[in-house]
């Protein structure tokens, strides 16, 4: 018998209650996952979430997980140009697609709001934030920053530093946008992210110019990689 490939390999258990966990914080929100709902999305008993996971606390953990998995994977599909600030900025514009395609697992993955609602592990200090798929996702978004800082377009800094100030300011605005505070805005990613991006860039040390070419650059580029995304930047 030969080897199943990877792609066509059926999902483990595990998996398919982590998917199916994704599945309801998308379609009914934290009040959704309980055990009985879990195992019940997945044709399996209540029990089986208990014999992998040991809990619904360990099976949220797995399910943030998943989700800086899927934002570091969407992050290595957005290719290195000789436009590091556009980079920078279609980045961004990733991570807030992923945080608008599933809010909840989104708060879930930033302990916001929905975090709140579960019971924490004895031992959970926060782990999110340092967990081997958030540190993949977020060595992305400072090798990109390398890129740039290497450039010679900004000034010399460290790229962690710059990463933290970008991973802070993006996840505000999409936490505000999420929290629907830009309604009075007709296009908020162009008249508040944007010049938020460009006024970034311009601190680090770039030209308001430059700065403001690349992040256009980067909405064009976005937008026409993904012509049926009703999310895309420049449509909203």
């Amino acid at each position: 018998m030969g080897d199943r490939s990877p792609a066509t390999a059926p999902e483990s258990v595990p998996e398919r209650l982590i998917r199916a966990t994704v599945g309801l914080l998308a379609e009914q929100g934290p009040s959704a996952i309980k055990a009985r709902t879990v195992a019940s999305a997945t044709g399996l008993s209540t029990m089986v979430v208990y014999s992998h996971f040991g809990g619904i606390p360990e099976l949220v953990r797995a399910v943030v997980d998943h989700g800086f998995a899927e934002l570091g994977d969407a992050f290595g599909q957005v290719p290195a140009t000789d436009d590091p600030i556009a980079d920078l900025f279609t980045l961004a514009l990733t991570c807030r697609r992923i945080a608008r395609e599933n809010p909840h697992l989104y708060d879930l993955m930033f302990g916001l709001s929905t975090r709140a609602t579960y019971r924490p592990l004895e031992s959970d200090v926060r782990l999110s934030g340092h967990s081997p798929a958030f540190r993949t996702a977020h060595a992305r978004v400072t090798d990109a920053c390398a890129r740039l800082v290497n450039s010679g377009r900004v000034g010399k800094q460290e790229p962690e530093i710059v990463a933290a100030q970008l991973w802070s300011f993006v996840h505000g605005y999409i936490t505000l946008e999420l929290g629907e505070h830009f309604i009075e805005f007709d296009n908020a990613v162009m008249q508040v992210l944007l010049p938020m991006g460009v006024n970034f860039a311009v601190g680090l040390g770039d030209t308001r110019a430059l700065a403001q070419a690349s992040h256009e650059r980067a909405v064009r580029l976005y937008d026409s990689a993904r012509p049926v995304d009703s999310s895309a930047a420049g449509r909203e």
